[in-house]
């Protein structure tokens, strides 16, 4: 991203509970109020509006939290030191550009904007106002994946499942960017790597943009990543296995378990090369069971709503001035994934 390479003034450290706002209430926006309501209850927020251009959708929260609901975001009662832009993805630059520009922290759903050059003016006004940008990839807080991260785990090959009903809400973007994203964001930030090959194919069934896609990536570590997302199935699923050279994860982010097994130290190099002896095959283990020369554990997940813990990230960030978890070059490397995706995609004929 050129705006990555501009320097930044150092994020501003806030004195006080953050007075934060909603911009945008609804099927997203309505889960981001409750939890700044339920904040300001707790001491951590100042919940001083919500912003939505239909006023009457917002008025249930507005009452529960006993704030009022305005249609622009100039009319909230006081300054407003943070905000939630929870608008639909067209909008992301219009909303959240000015408020980045003169200091409002922004934490913006995904995708963060609706292109890469739109990210990488949100990227550049952030830093222009020494603001937080924050990008609303919530697995990153799912417990599942903090139990994977204290495991600092390189993968060689992921596998990935995202499968859904058809929910009718997302209609204007393909299951790419509606929710392929996701995995996409995650795949970026454990291999730590841009693949160096995409190749994808993807088919509509209900609406006129894919609604099932399979996308493979490859790294310049050698890494692959199989990554397949569909709205139109029966059952949900959202999981992913991550191989190394050590270590299998399978991860459940529904079920909220992972799964480690580990080789034990009867498969170590070390006897594993005792074992092929001179011949230089393994025929002597033939007999073992394999299951016996691995350990298995169920990892400790941590009991967190993944979404909460997102927000007080970004909170933490926006009273400390400590870059957030997931920030707006992170949010722009998975949206410029998403369209090398789509390019492969669109670059193939639509089957039958």
């Amino acid at each position: 991203m050129s705006a990555a390479t501009t320097p930044s003034p150092a994020l501003r450290r806030l004195a006080g509970v953050p007075r934060v706002a909603v911009v945008g209430v609804g099927a997203f926006g309505r889960h981001h109020a409750r939890i700044y309501g339920e904040l300001t209850q707790a001491g951590e927020a100042v919940l001083v509006g919500l912003v939505d251009r239909d006023p009457t959708r917002a008025k249930e929260l507005a009452d529960r939290w006993n704030v009022p609901v305005v249609s622009r975001v100039e009319d909230l009662p006081g300054p407003v030191d943070a905000v939630t832009v929870a608008v639909p993805t067209s909008f992301h630059l219009s909303v959240a550009e000015p408020l980045l520009a003169r200091g409002v922290h922004c934490l913006v759903e995904k995708p963060i904007a609706a292109d890469v050059a739109e990210a990488e003016r949100l990227v550049a006004a952030a830093r222009r106002g020494g603001a937080v940008l924050q990008v609303g990839h919530v697995e990153r807080f799912n417990p599942v994946m903090a139990a994977v991260d204290r495991l600092k785990i390189r993968p060689v090959f992921l596998e990935v499942h995202r499968l859904a009903p058809y929910t009718f809400r997302s209609s204007d973007v393909g299951v790419v960017t509606d929710l392929m994203i996701h995995d996409l964001d995650i795949v970026l930030h454990l291999v730590g790597e841009e693949p160096v090959r995409v190749d994808a194919v993807g088919v509509p069934v209900i609406g006129p943009r894919e609604d099932i896609a399979n996308a493979r990536l490859e790294f310049p570590s050698g890494a692959v990543a199989n990554v397949t997302a569909s709205r139109v199935s029966i059952n949900k699923m959202r999981k992913i296995r991550l191989f190394s050279r050590d270590a299998y994860v399978s991860l459940d982010y529904d079920k909220r378990q992972a799964l480690l097994v580990r080789k034990s130290a009867k498969l170590s190099k070390a006897e594993l090369e005792r074992a092929a002896g001179a011949s230089g095959d393994l025929t002597g283990l033939a007999g073992a069971d394999f299951g016996d020369l691995l350990s298995t554990d169920m990892l400790p997940i941590d009991e967190a709503e993944p979404l909460k813990e997102e927000i007080r990230s970004f909170l933490h960030s926006v009273r400390t001035g400590t870059p957030p978890k997931v920030g707006g070059e992170a949010g722009a490397r998975a949206l410029g994934l998403a369209q090398r995706i789509l390019a492969s995609i669109a670059s193939k004929p639509v089957p039958g």
